[in-house]
Parts: C-alpha cells; sequence; structure tokens
C-alpha cells in the first residue's frame, strides 16, 4: 500500500511540475507583436504612382527649400583657327622647291625662312632690273647734257623738258624693277637663281600644300603654307533653335576642354550665325578665346552659358531622390496614409548634400525624405 501511494504521490509531482515548467517557459518568451514596431503595409491605388502605406510615420518628411539659380545652358563645340589671324604664304615665284625650312605645325616667327624656291623668274627680274638702270643711266647722262646746252642757249626749252620726262620715265621703270627684286626676296647686289619665301606672321603653320622637289606655280597656285596666330581662338558650338535666347553677342561664357578638364577658360559670344542648319535646327555660335598655350586646333570644349536673371527652384537632401529606370523621383504625401511618386528633373548638387530641383515640385512643397527606405517597403 505504501509503494503504490508513493507511485501516484510521484507521478501527480511530475504533472505539476511539468505545468509549472510549461507555463513559466511560455511566459518567458516576448510578444513580438508588443516589443518590435508594426510593419507597414501597402495597399496600391489604381494609379501604379499612389500607394496607400499603413504606419506612414515611419517615413519621416522634409519640406523643399528655396533656392536660386542663375539658369545655365551646357553645348559641345570645336576648336578653330580665327580667320582674321590666318594668313597665307604667297610666292611670287614660280618654279622647283629645293629645300623646306618648316612643317606642318611648326611654331615661326615673322621673318623665318620656309622654303627655297629655284625659279627662272629671278633671272628674267634682274635682267629687267639692269636694263632699266642702264637706260635710266642714260636718260640721265642725256638730260644733263641738254641742260647745259639749254643754259648756253643752245637747244630750246622743249627739248630740255623732252629730257626731263625721258629721264623720269625711265627712272620709274627702275624703281618698278628693284621692287620687283625685293618682292621675289632677290638681293640686288648678290643675285641668285633660288627665292627665299619667309614668314609673313608669327604663328603656327596650319597648312602645308609642298614639299621637296615639288612645283611652285607663283600667284595662279596653291599657297604652300597658311600661318595662324592663335593667341586667340575660336570655340564654334551648335545651339539648339530652342536654346538661342540663352546666348547673346557680347556675353561670356565659360570654356572646358575635353582634353584638360580641370582647367576652365573664360571666352566672349563673338558672332551668332544668321543661318541655321535645316537638318538639326542648330545655329553656330562663336567665341572668341584666349589661347593660354594649351589649346589645339580640332579640340573638343564644352561652352556653359549663363542667363541674366536669376530662377527660384527648390532644393532637398539628396536621400529624398529616388533614382529608378533613369529617372528621379520622390515621394509626396497626399494624406491618410498615401503617397505619390512624383518624377523630378534634378539639377546641380548643392552644399550640405542638398540637390537642386529643377522641375517637378516646388519650395515648401514635402516629401520623404529615405526615397529608397519607402520603395523597398512598396516592392516586398
Amino acid at each position: 500500500m505504501n509503494t503504490r501511494f508513493m507511485r501516484l504521490f510521484f507521478r501527480v509531482v511530475c504533472c505539476l511540475l511539468a505545468t509549472f515548467l510549461a507555463v513559466g517557459c511560455s511566459s518567458s518568451k516576448a510578444d513580438p507583436r508588443i516589443e518590435a514596431p508594426p510593419q507597414p503595409t501597402v495597399d496600391p491605388d489604381l494609379d501604379s504612382n499612389n500607394f496607400k502605406v499603413e504606419h506612414a510615420e515611419r517615413f519621416p518628411l522634409v519640406t523643399a527649400v528655396e533656392y536660386k539659380s542663375v539658369p545655365t545652358l551646357k553645348v559641345t563645340g570645336i576648336v578653330q583657327p580665327d580667320i582674321a589671324r590666318a594668313v597665307p604664304v604667297v610666292s611670287l615665284a614660280s618654279g622647283r622647291v629645293v629645300e623646306i625650312k618648316a612643317r606642318l605645325g611648326d611654331s615661326v616667327k615673322k621673318g623665318d625662312v620656309l622654303l627655297r624656291v629655284q625659279s627662272n623668274d629671278v633671272s628674267g627680274a634682274y635682267q629687267t632690273y639692269l636694263k632699266a638702270q642702264n637706260d635710266e643711266r642714260l636718260a640721265h647722262t642725256q638730260l644733263e647734257r641738254a641742260q647745259v646746252l639749254y643754259d648756253k642757249g643752245a637747244v630750246a626749252k622743249s627739248a630740255m623738258e623732252q629730257a626731263e620726262a625721258a629721264e623720269a620715265d625711265l627712272k620709274a621703270d627702275l624703281d618698278a624693277a628693284s621692287e620687283q627684286l625685293r618682292l621675289l626676296g632677290i638681293d640686288k647686289q648678290h643675285p641668285s637663281g633660288v627665292v627665299s619665301i619667309v614668314s609673313p606672321i608669327t604663328g603656327v603653320i596650319t597648312d602645308q600644300q609642298v614639299t621637296t622637289s615639288s612645283g611652285v606655280q607663283g600667284l595662279s597656285g596653291p599657297n604652300p603654307f597658311t600661318i595662324a596666330d592663335l593667341s586667340y581662338v575660336w570655340i564654334v558650338c551648335d545651339v539648339y533653335e530652342n536654346d538661342l535666347d540663352a546666348a547673346h553677342i557680347g556675353e561670356y561664357a565659360d570654356i572646358n576642354l575635353n582634353a584638360f578638364p580641370n582647367q576652365q577658360l573664360t571666352g566672349r559670344i563673338d558672332n551668332i550665325l544668321p543661318i541655321l542648319d535645316p537638318n538639326i535646327r542648330t545655329a553656330k555660335v562663336r567665341i572668341e578665346v584666349k589661347n593660354p598655350g594649351t589649346v589645339r586646333i580640332g579640340m573638343f570644349a564644352t561652352a556653359t552659358f549663363y542667363g541674366k536673371q536669376p530662377v527660384t527652384h527648390a532644393a532637398v537632401p539628396a536621400g529624398a531622390i529616388l533614382h529608378l529606370h533613369d529617372r528621379d523621383w520622390v515621394y509626396v504625401p497626399l494624406g491618410n496614409e498615401r503617397f505619390r511618386r512624383a518624377e523630378v528633373v534634378t539639377g546641380n548638387m548643392l552644399p550640405n548634400s542638398q540637390q537642386e530641383i529643377v522641375s517637378g515640385i516646388n519650395p515648401n512643397d514635402q516629401v520623404v525624405s529615405n526615397a529608397l527606405d519607402l520603395q523597398n517597403t512598396v516592392e516586398q
């Protein structure tokens, strides 16, 4: 009897202990619905950009501030030489090139010898000069003789006047022959059949049409060289018809070269061509820029034009902007836990991690401060 009583007592005690342990374990577990914040749920609207989000307080709002900026327009262009500063090198003598002293792209100074030409024009010009010199000497002698005879009354005054006119005509012929030699680059005291062609200005050779042993046809042929003064160059840009109001003659633009992105130049709008390209509806805008020595013909450049009147835009924290499908969006509260995803056009980055909003929202509009957080919730 005692043994049976002890077994029954032991079973009762074990049941009580098991009950107490089960109750203790269940009470020690935390209820996640009480301690964890409520999970927001999304209820999409008929409009795919509108959402209703429960517990919307989890997504704090910020107010867009006002930001004033000067409107800008960026266009691309190409560096070209200033036509007014480009001078062709002319060879008055025709013949064969026997020596070239300069090449395309070389920097030359005024008076430097560019090439030498062996020309038959030299012998003809020098022969003409010698003949004119002899004729003028003879005419001068005859004038002196006529003057003596006239003083003695041996000849009439008309004879002396004819001698004076003849001497003046031949003096003019001598001057013309002497000038021809000078233009050809011939030294009258040491004539040679080879003519030296020199640079008329200081600059850079931008075009070359001759090689050694090639022919030069004088004024009737192409110019051997073209030299450009590159101290000032042109940036020629294509500006669309709808953006032409941003460019005005006489105003200044910032120039950035693709080759030197950290170097910024300033140029003045020199001309806006009056003819539009009928295919792409652009006009050529010409900007004159002082060359610091690094600008080369043919380089690509970006020109930035600035408007006269500042415009007012909105500015929000960069985190309030969502980059999705190559577009920029913000979330705008609609009330009653509803949000609208609004597309915006962003501008420049501003200090303190602020982002300029060109269009889409206005100053004092409210947006979700963390757009990515809300977007992740929507996608769940």
